[in-house]
């Protein structure tokens, strides 16, 4: 476990897999260490409702709590439940409706990281 706390990787892919859990759209991780002194990685997702968007964000903060005695630096957002921001030093998890999602595209403003999609472990081969 001592290895997952020192790798912003494992962290990252651990909130997305907690982003999963919740059913979030379009999961996204991009890696912005070496164009960002912000963090190490984004994470990105959508969820649908401001309901499900704090359901997401609850998600990442219990399993990061639970897993690696991790708690967010910073969270803003959760009264209005349109964008939730949590920021865990070398990671920041932003969990956005698809409206905000498409007005802000941190995709494109983040478009010279590194970037991958998550796929669920869960999901079935293509067919």
């Amino acid at each position: 476990m001592a290895e997952l706390l020192t790798d912003s990787r494992a962290v990252a892919l651990l909130a997305a897999e907690a982003c999963d859990d919740r059913k979030a759209v379009d999961i996204r991780l991009i890696r912005v260490e070496e164009v960002s002194s912000l963090a190490d990685w984004f994470v990105i997702c959508s969820g649908l409702t401001d309901v499900q968007v704090r359901a997401i964000a609850r998600s990442v903060e219990d399993r990061l709590e639970t897993e690696l005695q991790r708690l967010p630096l910073r969270r803003e957002g959760q009264t209005e439940g349109r964008w939730v921001l949590l920021d865990y030093g070398e990671l920041i998890v932003h969990v956005l409706t698809p409206g905000e999602r498409t007005y802000y595209d941190l995709e494109s403003f983040w478009g010279h990281g590194e970037q991958e999609r998550y796929i669920s472990p869960l999901a079935g081969p293509a067919l």
